[in-house]
Order: C-alpha cells, then structure tokens, then sequence
C-alpha cells in the first residue's frame, strides 16, 4: 500500500533527466568539468519547475566518489546515501518553518566543522526568501566568506523579498515555466513506462492545465488515472478538470466571428449550468485570441501539435484587426469584471462590447458623412469646409484621386497610376517617374538618377501596364534629370497649396484678428493644418 505518487517517483536523480532546464544543467555540468564551483548558487523560478531537484543533484554530484559525465552515478554511497535521506552531510532546511534568527545561528554553528562522509558540506535552504531580516543579517557573513567545505544551495520563488546583500553573494540561476509540449513528452515517456494506456488529446489537456510546471502536471495525471480507473481518457480528463476544459472558447469565439449575438449569449446560458469562473473563461479568450494573433502574423512561433483544427480556422475567419480589438476589449473588462452586479453580467458585457464596437464598414461611412457635413459647414469657416476630405500627407494614394486632372502628360500618368489601383511600395516608385511617351508597344518614363532602380517594382509596373493597356507593352524606364512634373512632385505642390490656403484662413478670420487685438493672442508656428 506504500503507493509512491508520479512526481516523486519520476523526479531527476541526474542532470541528463532534468526536463527543460537545459541553460541551468550546461552551466552547472561547465562548473563540474572545469572545477569552478561557486560556493553559493540561487535557484528561482515559479513552482514546480525543479528547483530543489536540481539542487540535490548538484549536492549529490559534488560529492560524488564516481562521476559519470559530471553526472552523479546513483551507485556510490554517497549517491545512495543522499537518496536515502541519510547523508549527514547534506542539511536541507524548510526556511518557511525555520525564519527566526536562533533557528539560524544553530545551522551555522556547524558550518565550521568538517564533512563527516563527503567532500563537501552543503546547505540546502528551500522557500529562503521566507527568513526573516535578522536571520538573513546572521547568513549573511558565513554567506559571504564560507569555510573551503562548505557550499550554499538556495532556492525561492520569490527573488525579489532576498535582500540585495544577500542577492550580491550568490551566483542566480533563472528556471524557466516548462512549454506544454516538453510537459506532454514527459507524462507520455511516464505513461509508457508504467504502462498504463492514455489518449493523446487527454494529455495535451492535462499539459495546458499544467501551467508551465511539471509537478503540477504530474500530480494532474496520478489524479487522472485514479479518476479513469487506470486509464487516461479525454472524457475523464474533461470532466475531471470541470470548466477548465469546458469552456467554450472556440464556440463563443465562432458565434462572435458571425456576428451572431444569440448564439453568443445562449452559449453562455450553457456555461452558466456548469458554474464557472468567468474571469478564468476570460483570461482563456484572451490567451486563444493571443494564439491567434501569432498564428496569424508568425505561425512559426506556435506549437501547431497544441493548436485544434478549430484554432487554426478561427485564424482564417477573424481579421487581424478583429483579434487586437477584441484582445483589448477583454483585457480592459478583465478589472472590470469585479465591479459588474455579477459575473456572468459583466461577461455577457465584455461580448457584447466586442461584437458591438467593430470598426466602421464601407458601406456605412458615406452615410456617416453625410450627416457630419452640414454640423462641420455650421462650425468651420467656409475655406476650411472646402478642405475636408484631404488626408494625411503620407496617404498617396488617396491624395492621388483628389489632384485636378489637367492636360500636362504628368498627370496623365497620375490617373494611369489611380486606375491601375497600384499599392505601397509599388506606387511610391511610379509616383517617382514621369511619363515621357506610351503607345501599344512601348511606354517609356523617365526617373531622377537620385532613386534607386529596383528591378522587381519594375517588373511588377510592366504587368500593371499590360493589364491596363490590354496589350503587351514593353516598359522602358531612362535616367535623367527630369523636366517633367512627376505625380509626386505635383502632391507636394497641392500640399503645399492647402496649408497656405489654410493659413490665410486663419490669419483672415475676424474671430482670430479680435482675439490678436483684445488679448494679445498670437497663432503658433506650425500649429496650423487643413482640414
């Protein structure tokens, strides 16, 4: 009946099967193979990610009589002993029930004698950001220039509560949060081991509850198996874990993608049934719209054997702009979900919200304007209404469609350039070349020696010639300086026109020439901008 639990029967007894902490284990083996050994080492990082394991073996490893590889061999006394529990020469002390400064100073009265069995005496202090102040000062001096036998090994969750004195005299190692994926080939290599039959999906969902630390995983899995009857099934696990499992991410995330406020709320009515904690169900949104942002941008930087088929749909359903604003909605309604008469409310809140304030379509802006027009007429001089569907001087291309067509040869091009509907880059650079002659066969422009050739955008400007022209033109290009008014330089010039027209505006309106005259009022430079 002395049932040994996973995470204690599986721990690493070697460097060669600590999981995912592969920075810490090379600088640690370096020190062994080279002689180098820090008389103290912090170890931090979340729980359950190996602290205190990786300090054993470290204990266990310099004191080792048969190192293999800088491993500790598991054979010699020393490795059986400290597996045991009985090498004297390893104190391991819980700081958490040990904080007074006596407890302390009884530890360190020791430290002055030699190992009885070892090469080293090393302490182990676990949770050590728990002693308190004066038990630090009475570390601090033997922490500081300890005996050649003996060496400090400290470990915490909380660096940031270690006095910086104390901080100063250790050599920090940073344990990383394990990724889903190391956990899942660990439970497998464990299952597969034990023999005890699993579901690869029951798995990934254990390793994602898991959060980053492999004891909680694990302790998940002997919770599983007990639950499954000696098996790991989906089914078990998801109804093992209740809301964690169940929340219906990807259905509210879907039923919002089709704009479908009843499927919204009727699937929160189902979940309402289960009881759930809807901030958690909140912050799963948040992380599946994070994953889907990065699916979207970087699908490198995401573990596709983690990511459901329905994931990487929703990827393809939701515009980019629809994730970013959705991500900000549910971070912002996250503090606000405390203050809502009651969760599900305040929930049902954040989605509608999200389904709600999407940006406006093209369909409906024209209408927008039309009724913006008449308020503007009211309130702005007449000068300035003339000037309001200019833009931003950077947007070419739609500064493009408001420039007067003349008869010049430059603007003939502009309006070639509008109607090829070219974009960026590509754009830029026929913005930069003037029209010099076009026919069927050939069209030929000229460009300023000061641009750059660039070989693709040319190639890509023949096929938007052709495609225009509806013949195969051939596009020459000639490098001169040109004489011609090219349709960015005549966009510069329009520019140009519209903020002076917008200063004299200014400077001639009788309100802005009494506010100069009764209260000394000055415009300043730069300040002003058309419409």
């Amino acid at each position: 009946m002395n049932y040994q639990v996973l995470a204690r029967k599986w721990r690493p007894s070697n460097f060669t099967e600590v999981v995912g902490q592969d920075h810490v284990v090379k600088s640690l083996i370096n020190a062994l193979q080279h002689n180098r050994l820090h008389h103290a080492y912090l170890f931090t990082g979340t729980r359950g990610v190996g602290k205190t394991t990786i300090a054993r073996i470290l204990a266990k490893a310099i004191n080792c009589e048969n190192l293999q590889d800088f491993n500790p061999c598991g054979h010699c006394s020393v490795c059986i002993a400290l597996d045991e529990g009985r090498f004297l020469d390893l104190i391991e002390v819980d700081a958490a029930s040990r904080t007074k400064v006596e407890d302390t100073r009884d530890l360190l009265d020791n430290a002055q004698y030699a190992p009885n069995h070892g090469r080293y005496k090393v302490y182990l202090i676990d949770e050590v950001h728990m002693l308190s102040g004066h038990s630090f000062n009475a570390l601090l001096k033997t922490l500081e220039e300890p005996p050649p036998h003996v060496k400090f090994l400290l470990a915490t969750t909380d660096p940031h509560k270690i006095p910086v004195t104390v901080l100063s005299r250790c050599l920090q190692l940073n344990l990383k949060q394990l990724l889903p994926a190391q956990i899942f080939s660990q439970m497998a290599f464990i299952l597969e081991q034990e023999a005890i039959d699993f579901e690869v999906a029951a798995l990934k969902l254990i390793s994602r509850a898991a959060d980053g630390s492999m004891r909680d995983g694990l302790s998940l899995l002997d919770q599983a198996i007990v639950y499954g009857n000696g098996k790991v099934t989906t089914a078990d696990v998801s109804a093992m874990l209740g809301t964690v499992a169940q929340q219906p991410v990807i259905e509210l995330l879907d039923a919002l993608a089709d704009g479908d406020a009843l499927a919204i709320l009727n699937k929160i009515n189902d979940t309402a049934n289960l009881t759930p904690d809807f901030s958690s169900l909140l912050q799963e949104i948040l992380i599946t719209l994070h994953r889907i942002a990065l699916l979207q941008q970087i699908p490198t930087a995401i573990d596709h054997e983690f990511d459901s088929e329905e994931l990487l749909a929703l990827s393809g359903k939701l515009s980019a702009e629809d994730v970013q604003l959705y991500y900000q909605i549910g971070l912002v309604g996250q503090k606000d979900l405390d203050l809502a008469p009651d969760p599900r409310g305040g929930f049902e809140m954040v989605m509608l919200r999200m389904l709600i304030f999407k940006p406006e379509t093209q369909q409906n802006s024209p209408a927008k304007a039309l009724k913006a027009e008449p308020i503007a007429a009211k309130l702005m001089p007449k000068l300035v209404v003339n000037e309001l569907n200019s833009v931003a001087p950077s947007v070419i291309a739609t500064e493009a469609l408001q420039v007067t067509a003349t008869t010049t040869d430059a603007n003939d091009w502009l309006s070639m350039i509008v109607e090829m509907k070219l974009n960026g880059p590509l754009r830029e650079y026929a913005n930069n070349c003037a029209l010099d002659a076009i026919d069927d066969n050939v069209c030929t422009l000229i460009i300023d020696p000061s641009h750059i050739r660039r070989a693709k955008a040319e190639e890509a400007l023949q096929k938007a010639l052709q495609a225009y022209r509806g013949t195969a033109v051939k596009l020459v290009i000639k490098e001169k300086k040109n004489t011609l008014e090219t349709p960015a330089v005549l966009l510069i010039k329009e520019r140009e026109d519209k903020q002076q027209a917008a200063v004299e505006a200014i400077n001639s309106d009788l309100n802005i020439q009494a506010l100069k005259e009764h209260f000394d009022a000055r415009i300043l430079p730069g300040t002003t901008e058309p419409l």
